[in-house]
């Protein structure tokens, strides 16, 4: 059995090396980058000459597109000066502040550096509390909406098993990693270079091997755990050393700095009402939405989804009506995968990907788990966009440094009124 559980531990770690292109060598970064938007008010300025000249007397330039984006790779990080061509701008379009036609930028190690070359009168003006409300409050529920898929993958996890998984957050990493390899066919300490595929194809293929590595993780280390009898607490230390490996191990193939996908650096936003905010995060709530709705549906009117919470309900008693138990927490596994990988996707959209993404919101993922009611899948829906919105809209009153200790402030004050959660049953004890 330890040689079974062993064996299937290599097999797993090993397919993740060779998905993600594990190679040798040094870690060194993608690849520097400055890069920005020549926009006269809300009208791309087009053909217009950008020059960066930076150390070792390097020099390279790139004429705006039709859009207005200029984008220029750098040798390595350091202080650059970035300079316009203001004598090629368009009649009656000039530099809002002459100090703009030069200007030296600092480029960190492995950073897509945005530079502002603004055109034109400032245009800018202070919106009222109400409209930030309203543009935090989509914000938040975005965020949320991000947060519920992985969220509710977790706790169906937890309802069928008991297990509570550290882990978890690592599958939200490999959504982002592996997707923005297969899209940009760069990452650092990698070899071979990615195919270099659309983002929609690049995303695709990410939650089929996601699905494969939720089946590969349940097959190769918890199944074998569950037959031994492994108690709960042991299992949960389990996966706080899993959670630990796999993310040290991402930070040596992947390195530390933050990338962003090839089609979604730099988006401009869309104005809806009192809402500005980009294409992909319109699209990305659409998307986190159907999903969702969707699993909702499976869970309620499918015959796996039913059950799944017959076995989340009382799993004793499901083995006794004749459900197949390992076969339902096997489709769990890779449906909580495959919604961890999505939500990992759409992460590195809003925010770029790096080695900790999943870690970074795994405390508000439990959180959301937590409020909503250990174990409901509709709890964890609600609690992350309770979560979600608290975290932006408490931006209005508090530093934006303190929003995350803010959501975990209304947990515990929800949880001295309601210990079970929001969705939660109430139970004995002892």
């Amino acid at each position: 059995m330890r040689r079974t559980v062993a064996l299937s531990l290599a097999a797993m770690f090993g397919a993740v090396a060779l998905l993600l292109g594990l190679g040798t060598g040094t870690a060194q970064a993608d690849g520097e980058t400055v890069f920005g938007f020549l926009r006269n008010g809300l009208t791309p300025v087009a053909g217009i000459k950008i020059t960066v000249a930076g150390p070792g007397g390097f020099t390279a330039s790139d004429t705006t597109d039709a859009k207005g984006r200029w984008d220029i790779k750098l040798p390595k990080d350091g202080t650059y000066t970035v300079a316009i061509d203001s004598k090629a701008l368009p009649k009656g379009v000039s530099l809002r502040d002459k100090s703009s036609q030069s200007r030296k930028v600092v480029v960190a190690f492995g950073q897509n550096k945005p530079v502002l070359i603004p055109l034109g009168k400032d245009t800018r003006k202070v919106e009222g509390f109400w409209t930030q409300a309203a543009q935090l409050a989509a914000e938040g529920f975005r965020f949320g909406l991000i947060i519920a898929l992985a969220a509710v993958g977790l706790s169906l996890i937890f309802g069928t098993t008991g297990l509570t998984n550290f882990a978890h957050g690592e599958l939200v990493t490999v959504g982002g990693l592996l997707t923005y390899w297969l899209n940009t066919g760069n990452l650092p300490h990698f070899l071979p270079n990615g195919p270099k595929l659309p983002f929609t194809v690049a995303a695709a293929l990410t939650l089929v091997v996601c699905a494969l590595l939720g089946w590969a993780n349940d097959a190769g280390l918890w199944a074998p755990l569950r037959r031994r009898g492994t108690g709960l607490i042991a299992a949960m230390i389990v996966s706080i050393g899993l959670s630990i490996l796999v993310r040290y191990i991402f930070l040596y193939l992947f390195g530390g700095s933050n990338q962003s996908y090839n089609a979604y650096r730099g988006q401009t936003g869309l104005h809806i009402g009192p809402l500005d905010l980009a294409a992909k995060d319109y699209l990305s709530m659409l998307v986190a939405i159907v999903v969702l709705m969707a699993t909702a549906y499976a869970l309620l009117r499918t015959r796996i989804g039913k059950a799944t919470r017959a076995v989340a309900d009382n799993p004793a008693l499901a083995a006794a009506s004749g459900i197949d138990v390992d076969r339902v927490i096997k489709v769990v596994w890779i449906s909580g995968a495959v919604l961890a990988g999505l939500s990992g996707i759409l992460l590195g959209l809003a925010q770029g990907v790096n080695f900790q993404m999943g870690f970074q919101i795994l405390l508000l993922i439990f959180a959301a788990v937590t409020l909503g009611g250990l174990g409901t899948a509709f709890g964890a829906l609600l609690g992350s966009l309770v979560v979600g919105l608290f975290i932006s809209l408490s931006t209005l009153w508090i530093p934006i440094e303190l929003k995350n200790v803010g959501a975990l402030g209304i947990l515990i004050v929800i949880l001295l009124v309601r210990p079970q959660g929001i969705l939660g049953s109430a139970q004995r004890v002892g």
